[in-house]
């Protein structure tokens, strides 16, 4: 009802017109077009006709009386003074024939009604945003700031599609990036604030403003954006990194199953081996495989490179090892490494040989984070008895 008031109003003065042509007739206005070489449009039959003209029981449609001379001027907040000729516009439609109104008038309409100050959108929109002010203008409204921002382009330049990375928001998070990470990464693109490359939330609302936005299209680059979410990974403090990484477990990769053998002793475990886990990570992915042997059951399945260190003289060493473990009474991180290290010495052994047949023993894998790291986190408990598993005493 609000948007056909509005269409008499502008029918009143004179600024909008009834046009009954059919589809048919207005094909035919088009294809005349083509052939004179003429961008195919609406040729303003209707607009010629008197407000009589029309009888009351013919379909019509409205349009609104686009000036068919000189400019309309757009000082864009972003792209500057923009003039963009009215004769190419064309008379849009406002009302169809059924009585619904166009995206053109609602638009309008609904964002003087709400009081919007401000139109902040992708410059694929500034011939709309010349549309839209003269309606405006015929409605005696104040114009609102226009600033048309750049759009996203992929890293090889060209038009973001798919491919690139133009996914919904939680496709981010089944990738396991950080909300935080990402607004950061995404007001990053098109818009600085000097140097500052990491910005908070809070800096973003103070720091932001359309000045500071570029005219040229940005790329989105997922290895920038791998970047930027492991520099939070790493600087989130332990414990709510836990908490972003257990809300996020139902979207990630293997997450579920991660979920349901998440107990209180598990989640013990994962908070003391946050600090070696993150070190490494980009994605909450990466934590989610990095924390496997966390997780993993005895006796564990030994990979094939990780088996190749655990030989006899290996087992033997672990044997040894084990004795020496078992006597530290408060297991902290530096009671561990002083009794790996105190070993490897007595042993006459170097690190390595005490640490990589260890790794293999406490999770499977010759990859882990940091050894004294791997015991922490596992505890005294089941960082011996994995080692028991592996030893051999003889």
């Amino acid at each position: 009802e609000r948007h056909r008031q509005v269409v008499e109003r502008l029918l009143e003065s004179g600024a909008a017109y009834k046009c009954s042509c059919t589809p048919d007739e207005i094909e035919a206005m088009r294809e005349r077009a083509r052939r004179e070489g003429k961008a195919p449009r609406y040729d303003g039959t209707c607009r010629k006709k008197a407000p009589g003209e029309i009888p009351e029981n013919m379909p019509f449609v409205v349009r609104f009386k686009t000036p068919d001379q000189g400019s309309t001027l757009i000082e864009d907040q972003v792209q500057g003074r923009i003039t963009i000729a009215n004769d190419p516009l064309d008379d849009l439609i406002l009302l169809r024939s059924d009585g619904s109104p166009t995206y053109m008038l609602s638009v309008v309409v609904d964002d003087h009604d709400m009081g919007v100050t401000h139109v902040i959108r992708g410059d694929d929109h500034s011939t709309n945003a010349a549309r839209q002010k003269l309606i405006y203008e015929a409605l005696g409204w104040e114009v609102p700031v226009f600033a048309h921002i750049p759009l996203i382009h992929g890293a090889d330049g060209a038009k973001l599609s798919k491919r690139h990375g133009a996914l919904g928001v939680e496709a981010y998070r089944a990738m396991g990036y950080l909300p935080e990470a990402l607004r950061n990464y995404l007001v990053r693109l098109g818009w600085s604030h000097g140097n500052d490359e990491v910005i908070s939330t809070a800096q973003m609302i103070e720091w932001f403003g359309l000045e500071a936005v570029g005219k040229a299209p940005a790329r989105f680059d997922f290895a920038k954006l791998e970047n930027l979410n492991g520099i939070y990974i790493r600087e989130m403090e332990d414990e709510a990194l836990l908490g972003a990484f257990i809300d996020a477990l139902p979207f990630l990769d293997n997450g579920p199953e991660r979920l349901e053998a998440l107990d209180g002793e598990m989640r013990a475990r994962l908070l003391r081996a946050m600090p070696g886990l993150k070190a490494r990570a980009k994605t909450l992915n990466d934590l989610v495989a990095a924390s496997r042997f966390l997780f993993a059951s005895r006796p564990l399945h030994i990979e094939t490179k990780a088996a190749k260190a655990l030989d006899d003289a290996a087992r033997i060493h672990l044997a040894g090892l084990y004795q020496m473990l078992e006597e530290v009474e408060e297991w902290t991180p530096g009671n561990i490494e002083s009794t790996v290290r105190a070993f490897a010495s007595a042993k006459d052994l170097k690190f390595g040989k005490v640490a990589q047949p260890l790794r293999s023993a406490l999770t499977g894998s010759s990859v882990s984070p940091g050894i004294f790291d791997v015991l922490y986190a596992l505890g005294r408990s089941e960082s011996l008895a994995r080692i028991a598993d592996q030893a051999q005493t003889s």
